[in-house]
């Protein structure tokens, strides 16, 4: 029997959107959805099947979960992808970014498990993947936001995981490091210095920080959604997956003193470009 998937934040040219391609090739009944469904190119695939969802909102979220439950009966895997970056200082963000940051990365994981949870509880099965970031453990200057929402998501994957086991559901979470996407670009679009920063002769570094997982070795969003789908549909996914360019580089990291990590990442951000 197929398995069915959802997947949050499809958006053409993102993970999501190469995600969801990989488990339809795999042979999954796929729901690929975004906030503007019009943002998710033609997937090509019968198996896929595009929906609005803003997982910044219960009721949308409720509506869907049970749309895909009329329809299939059951929903075996969850991703939850949707994310955006907060890019600059940290005292210069705007409470309304903090806000919408973490409503989209981190909320959105709880309201979904809390949609999906009792579904997948009355047939013992189901399996939950939270996509994070290494920087949820590697934070970086100048896009904090970003990094402390991402490490909340790894505590709420470890804590969910543990409380899933009971119900007979799994927890994947999965840390990207540098993968090719559109994330950057559009980071970059919605970002301007405010003019009375303190930061304003950073602005280069600023910039590089926002492009810096989209360099020479970064992985191919293909190639990064083929290794998590193998995993995912494994008899028991492993519980934690670091992925992509210099992943190796960056878990090393977590493993040095923290004030020795910390001055690693200052300089290469503080730099003369």
């Amino acid at each position: 029997m197929s398995r069915v998937v959802l997947v949050t934040g499809c958006t053409t040219g993102g993970i999501g959107h190469a995600l969801a391609q990989e488990f339809a090739h795999q042979g999954c009944i796929v729901y690929a959805t975004s906030r503007r469904v019009e943002t998710i190119a033609d997937l090509g695939n019968p198996k896929i099947h595009k929906l609005t969802l803003d997982v910044t909102s219960d009721e949308n979220i409720q509506s869907v979960i049970q749309e895909i439950l009329t329809k299939e009966g059951r929903l075996d895997v969850v991703v939850n992808n949707a994310g955006v970056i907060c890019p600059g200082p940290l005292i210069d963000s705007s409470s309304d970014d903090v806000r919408k940051t973490f409503e989209t990365n981190t909320f959105a994981i709880l309201r979904v498990a809390k949609a999906v949870v009792p579904e997948m509880a009355k047939r013992r099965q189901g399996l939950i993947i939270n996509i994070g970031s290494i920087v949820g453990q590697i934070a970086t200057p100048w896009n904090g936001i970003y990094c402390a929402s991402k490490a909340a998501v790894d505590s709420i994957s470890q804590v969910l995981s543990m409380e899933c086991r009971p119900l007979g559901i799994k927890v994947f979470h999965v840390a990207p490091a540098a993968i090719k996407s559109n994330i950057a670009d559009t980071g970059a679009n919605n970002f301007s210095l405010a003019p009375n920063s303190l930061y304003k002769s950073f602005l280069a570094n600023i910039m590089d920080r926002i492009y810096s997982s989209q360099g020479p070795h970064s992985m191919p969003a293909e190639v990064f959604a083929r290794q998590v789908v193998a995993k995912a549909l494994q008899e028991n996914p492993p519980l934690y997956l670091c992925l992509g360019g210099q992943s190796l580089l960056l878990t090393i990291l977590t493993w040095l003193p923290r004030r020795l990590v910390m001055g690693i990442i200052w300089r290469r951000y503080s730099k003369k470009l």
